[in-house]
């Protein structure tokens, strides 16, 4: 295959937050438990803290003197520190189109990007410590506020961040909404799992989706702890809200890996959520892709399985499976078998690229995506996951 030359839809990408970012607009009452700030610890580390309290699993990202992973050189970091060299550490300065708009949009056109889904930075990691809702809508408020400053929801229809919004309290969330469709915004990010014992498709929180699907806005849930998994990790013995050199291999498979997203994407459609609001569409973004032909397959299953049963928001009219290909988007890993994937589901249709820029783990450039995830696609195939089906999550026009 020839290196891809077409245009394309970044559909993971990420800035760094600046200094201010968490409290810029934070009030004042908020600050002594709520701030956000990153500390250098006795180790030598640069590490996250919220209040008091550390954020284990950033601590180690950021060196002391501010340098970050190199973007998409994660295999040859982890080569380098298998193969017993002595600079395996590879962190370089952060470059100013990791903070700025205006920057990004050069470092685009050197990519040949049309357009990106902008996601945060070290917020990812500290989401899952906001636990008391009134702190926690307040905080990622504030945090809103700094990213309409600095990056704006809809920068000139190329990139479109994701501000966080929590179902935790249905009035303020209600109050969120309002405010950042007013703001423009096309896009936003969610915890994944369930809000106070209620699926996020539950109908109690239909106030809040109408106002989405009014806009067309689109929900996005990215890889992050996914906190409502704590109890159940606690039954096996296996603590979260640890560092990423001390999770397990159980943690990352079940805590922190393809579950959450399954079950929060499943909910959505066994609760009947696209009747009501069609103009919703969801993506998964850094979950990778391969859980998605087996999740079809049991989500068709457990529909008959069901067929007399309790359907709280009526009988679905469609196969699940349908259901989410016309409703659903899903950012591949470029590791993930994609030629397999779309075979096994008949369609490349909710496939998106992402790049993962600048963080080290994805690939150097967006391009490199085509090159290392469908050299056995068709042309047309490559074409939608590397641009067509980015713009059908975002078209340029609402």
């Amino acid at each position: 295959m020839q290196a891809y030359e077409g245009k394309i839809y970044d559909a993971d990408t990420h800035f760094y937050e600046v200094e201010d970012a968490y409290s810029r607009h934070l009030p004042e009452k908020f600050k002594k438990d709520w701030s956000f700030t990153s500390r250098v610890t006795a180790d030598g580390n640069r590490c996250m803290y919220v209040g008091d309290r550390k954020v284990e699993i950033s601590e180690g990202y950021t060196s002391a003197e501010g340098h970050v992973p190199p973007p998409g050189k994660l295999h040859e970091w982890l080569r380098a520190m298998k193969d017993g060299k002595d600079n395996v550490d590879m962190r370089v300065p952060p470059t100013p189109d990791m903070f700025n708009r205006d920057a990004r949009l050069k470092k685009m056109d050197e990519f040949g990007v049309e357009a990106c889904t902008m996601y945060i930075g070290e917020m990812v990691a500290c989401i899952s410590y906001l636990n008391e809702p009134v702190a926690a809508n307040a905080v990622l408020h504030a945090y809103n506020q700094w990213m309409l400053d600095d990056w704006g929801f809809n920068y000139k229809d190329r990139i479109y961040t994701t501000p966080v919004v929590t179902l935790d309290d249905l009035d303020a969330a209600v109050a969120e909404a309002k405010w950042l469709v007013a703001n423009g915004v096309r896009v936003i990010l969610m915890p994944m799992g369930p809000f106070n014992g209620r699926s996020p498709a539950d109908p109690y929180f239909d106030p809040f989706w109408s106002i989405l699907n009014e806009a067309g806005v689109r929900v996005t849930f990215h890889v992050s702890e996914a906190i409502y998994m704590k109890d159940h990790m606690a039954v096996w013995g296996e603590p979260v809200q640890q560092s990423r050199q001390r999770q397990t291999a159980f943690v990352w498979m079940h805590g922190y890996g393809e579950r959450p997203v399954m079950e929060t994407l499943s909910s959505f459609i066994f609760y009947n959520f696209f009747e009501r609001f069609p103009r919703v569409k969801l993506c998964s973004a850094e979950n990778g892709a391969e859980w998605v032909p087996s999740l079809l397959v049991k989500m068709d299953k457990c529909r008959g399985m069901a067929k007399n049963g309790y359907w709280p928001c009526g009988q679905l009219k469609k196969r699940p499976s349908q259901i989410f290909k016309e409703n659903v988007f899903v950012v591949a890993y470029p590791e993930d078998d994609i030629g397999q994937i779309i075979a096994q589901t008949g369609s490349s249709d909710f496939l998106l690229m992402g790049s993962d820029y600048p963080h080290a783990e994805g690939v150097p450039e967006p391009k490199d995506f085509a090159s290392e995830a469908c050299t056995e696609l068709t042309e047309e195939d490559t074409r939608k996951i590397m641009y067509d089906n980015g713009r059908r999550f975002i078209p340029l026009h609402v």
